[in-house]
């Protein structure tokens, strides 16, 4: 009987063995290959860096999942397959795109990339930084090259990109889906759920990718640098960050005004308003769950019906982002001002030829918009009365939609004493410089990604990849410490609102200087008082 028992005590011990040993191995992984939450990926190798491509990070947004918060991606057997891109989200790609897509559109798009060292294991803590693209929020996506992560990877970091939705999918609302979310739910906001749904994913695996979940950088231009804001402002993506950089994300309330769900404001009907809108243009009527049954079953093309960025105003549209009231609780410069917003180090800025918009026909209408400081601008933009009307009616729109609004987030930001570094890209590369007066908006990117040959091909110059090597320092340097310090060029100095230093890319390499848009910027604010 004892022999018995030492026989049985002997295999259990065997097993519990055998199974430990089998969940180790499942928990570990070659070079190439990563164990996330839900299984295996197997990446590709070039030179010192791996990539990872196309590894879901939530379940399709299709069918019953259109118009919702994104769901639980399923588990997989085996190794998957993360040697490609997965589909960029359902659009109508706009024509001559800085970065063009390289994966075709769809709806099923909820996908994340990664770069890392060759020889990163799960044991090391890299810097991470989650890279979120611009496009209006109807354009754009994780796939194209000139946001490929290797030079990042090179340099010591873990980069993520990742797909959100776009347009009508990821920006809707409908009295059926009010209903259906019933109190408790999220309503609208869909590209945004998908943002903080990709963080939180970052936050589950990057561990086993090398990565620190603890020391995580968002950073993003355009749209994507609005969500950086969105993101610093909601109360539910606290915690899923550590740092932040906003490329013209601009920050002003005035500029981008966003609708509510379901309650009208002045000249700006509600979001369900303008779902009923499109519902109707497609000929479903009623607000009612049969009503939302065949909104969904509506081919992508449908709901994408040919809108791109010329095309986004429009009546059955909601414009982006809603104040829906959990997700969106106010306007960044706001929440800032009433120190709502995530307390972490931040860099921002915009272009020396931003993107801004303006109805003005004349410098006189123009000029009107300052008020009693009118003459003051026109002397700032104009002094000697003969510069061409269209670039000053670029600067003076740049200037209230990403410039001023870049500089104000910084000063609430440097009033709560947060680490906060202003920059304005203001170098063109040299192939370019016969085409261009200054850097145009999204001009930088190449440039912070080093991946200029992509979009400049063999026209480079020396100075064009010095400038690249020192955009990228910077941008590094800020994801380890929270401080870009000097990464081999001037340092540039946290902000401070008296002194006004920020470091400019310029065509002489960088300089930290006194603004010297100042004098001009201080009429932006004036005139929004």
């Amino acid at each position: 009987m004892q022999l018995r028992r030492r026989w049985i005590v002997g295999m259990a011990i065997a097993t519990i063995a055998a199974i430990a040993s089998s969940a180790a191995a499942a928990t570990t992984a070659p070079a190439d290959q990563a164990v996330t939450d839900k299984g295996r990926v197997q990446g590709v190798t070039s030179g010192d860096v791996i990539a990872f491509k196309g590894i879901p990070y939530a379940a399709p947004p299709v069918g019953k999942n259109r118009w919702r918060a994104p769901q639980t991606a399923a588990a997989w057997p085996g190794v998957r397959d993360a040697s490609s891109f997965g589909h960029d989200c359902a659009q109508h790609p706009m024509p001559g795109d800085a970065a063009p897509l390289s994966a075709s559109p769809a709806e099923d798009c909820l996908y994340v990339n990664l770069w890392k060292p060759a020889g990163a294991t799960s044991g090391h803590k890299l810097p991470v930084m989650v890279w979120i693209y611009g496009g209006g929020f109807v354009n754009g996506g994780s796939s194209s090259t000139v946001y490929d992560g290797t030079s990042f990877a090179r340099e010591g970091v873990v980069l993520v990109s990742f797909n959100y939705r776009l347009g009508r999918f990821g920006f809707f609302a409908h009295p059926a889906l009010t209903h259906e979310a019933g109190k408790s739910g999220l309503l609208g906001n869909y590209g945004y759920m998908d943002q903080i749904a990709a963080l939180k994913w970052v936050q589950r695996n990057i561990a086993a990718f090398g990565g620190d979940p603890a020391n995580v950088t968002v950073f993003g231009e355009s749209a994507g640098g609005a969500s950086v804001l969105a993101l610093m402002t909601s109360p539910l993506a606290h915690g899923l960050f550590s740092k932040a950089i906003v490329q013209s994300g601009g920050g002003r309330a005035s500029l981008l005004p966003m609708r509510r769900i379901a309650v009208d404001q002045p000249r700006l009907p509600s979001a369900e308003k303008v779902g009923v809108a499109f519902a109707r243009s497609v000929g479903i009527a009623g607000t009612d769950a049969t009503a939302l049954r065949a909104l969904r079953n509506l081919p992508a093309d449908k709901v994408v019906n040919g809108m791109d960025m010329g095309s986004l105003i429009n009546d059955t549209y909601v414009g982006g982002p809603l104040l829906d009231g959990k997700l969106v609780t106010g306007y960044p410069d706001a929440l800032f001002a009433q120190r709502k917003q995530m307390k972490v180090p931040l860099i921002i800025g915009a272009t020396g030829a931003d993107f801004g918009i303006t109805h003005a026909k004349t410098k006189d209408e123009l000029f009107r918009m300052f008020g009693t400081h009118a003459n003051a601008a026109r002397m700032a933009y104009d002094p000697n009365g003969i510069a061409d009307f269209h670039q000053i009616a670029q600067a003076v729109s740049a200037d209230r939609m990403m410039v001023e609004p870049a500089r104000l987030i910084a000063r609430l930001a440097a009033e709560q004493n947060i680490p906060s570094y202003v920059y304005r890209f203001s170098y063109v590369a040299h192939s370019m410089r016969t085409e261009l007066h200054a850097a145009p908006h999204a001009s930088e990117i190449p440039f912070v990604f080093n991946t200029l040959p992509v979009r400049y091909g063999k026209t480079l110059t020396d100075a064009d990849r010095e400038t690249a090597r020192s955009a990228l320092a910077y941008w590094v340097a800020f994801a380890k410490t929270g401080d870009p310090g000097d990464a081999g060029g001037p340092q540039w100095p946290r902000y401070n609102p008296v002194q006004d230093v920020i470091l400019g890319f310029t065509h002489d390499g960088p300089k930290a200087e006194s603004d010297p848009w100042r004098k001009r910027l201080d009429l932006i604010e004036a005139a929004h008082r």
